[in-house]
């Protein structure tokens, strides 16, 4: 059985409900497991075991918090050892232009140095889910279609190895 790791930091509890939507989406493909996990409880054997890797955070001066990046620091220790992965990411933001899309891609690029496999999408959002404050009913929507297609990425994968 394949898994997936979400990875959240959260102060208001937005990221946590963003987190959690991910998760849901996650559990409508069969054969994947799904683990949710705080930032700051995550170690970098819980990233080696994971087949896919979904990392979310509040939107903090156009860059991700620092108990994800921390994380994401101390990952350098596991360098080589997350290639082929999937991974994908989500933030939560104050506003409209106050740097969601510069978080979510401050989250892509530590996953593209470490060789992952990113999940895109080609509608809309396209470098992962957003939400301005509290998600509202399609953000939370985007958040479950990102936990599901990145989860069939994964199985997908999975069944090209097999």
């Amino acid at each position: 059985m394949s898994k997936m790791l979400i990875i959240y930091d959260s102060k208001t509890g937005n990221t946590e409900k963003m987190a959690s939507a991910i998760a849901k989406g996650v559990k409508k493909v069969k054969g994947i497991e799904v683990e949710v996990k705080k930032a700051d409880r995550t170690n970098l054997t819980d990233l080696i075991e994971a087949n896919g890797i979904i990392m979310g955070s509040p939107t903090y001066y156009g860059q991700m918090s620092a108990k994800l990046k921390k994380l994401i620091d101390k990952s350098v220790d596991v360098h080589g050892k997350l290639i082929g992965k999937v991974g994908a990411a989500f933030t939560s933001s104050g506003g409209i232009a106050s740097g969601a899309e510069t978080t979510l891609l401050s989250i892509l690029k530590a996953m593209l140095v470490h060789g992952m496999i990113i999940e895109g999408r080609s509608e809309t959002e396209h470098y992962g889910a957003a939400a301005i404050g509290a998600p509202n009913k399609d953000e939370l929507e985007s958040c479950n279609d990102l936990g599901e297609r990145a989860a069939k990425l994964v199985t997908r994968l999975a069944s090209l190895t097999e």
